[in-house]
């Protein structure tokens, strides 16, 4: 059961990494200080589906993590 516990934290944790990665940059740098960033701006349906799938993943690895940490799964 440990052996399960830990793929499935190890799959989480590079679905984790990619996820993070395609999310785009919420950040204009020094542009977002001159006001050329937009102040309201919508965030498409796909990015939300990302983010939900993206906190999923992430309560899942918290999951894991907890489970082979405090040694509940043995």
């Amino acid at each position: 059961m440990v052996t399960f516990i830990w793929t499935i934290q190890i799959i989480s944790a590079l679905l984790l990494i990619v996820l993070i990665l395609l999310h785009s940059p919420k950040g204009d740098g020094i542009a977002g200080m001159g006001g050329a960033s937009q102040i309201f701006s919508s965030q498409k349906s796909a990015e939300k589906g990302l983010n939900k799938i993206t906190g999923i993943i992430a309560g899942i690895f918290i999951l894991c993590t907890f489970l082979l940490g405090y040694g509940i799964i043995k």
